[in-house]
């Protein structure tokens, strides 16, 4: 099965974190392991985000984080952040498509 991460931060900058994002996707290109992505903002906590990565495995994963890119990106993330962000890490049991 595959392999997600689930990224919860807080911030005031979304148009920059979505530029942010923007960047490092062309950047990757035909480099990152990444293949889904999802942002969602949490409408009970105004400013609080979530980012839900997939990829094929755990390993593919810890290859896409060595990329100095994703590097970049996250060290530019927390600089925009409130607080550090929380990283879930999990392994996808059961995918149905409802």
């Amino acid at each position: 099965m595959t392999f997600v991460q689930v990224i919860e931060y807080k911030t005031e900058h979304p148009e920059q974190m979505n530029d942010m994002m923007d960047r490092w996707l062309a950047e990757t290109q035909g480099k990152r392991t990444a293949t889904h992505a999802v942002l969602m903002s949490d409408r009970e906590r105004p400013g609080t985000y979530m980012e839900f990565v997939e990829f094929p495995s755990y390993e593919d994963a810890m290859r896409n984080s060595s990329l100095p890119e994703t590097d970049r990106f996250a060290k530019e993330m927390m600089a925009l952040c409130e607080g550090d962000p929380v990283f879930h890490n999990l392994e996808v049991m059961r995918d149905e498509r409802l």
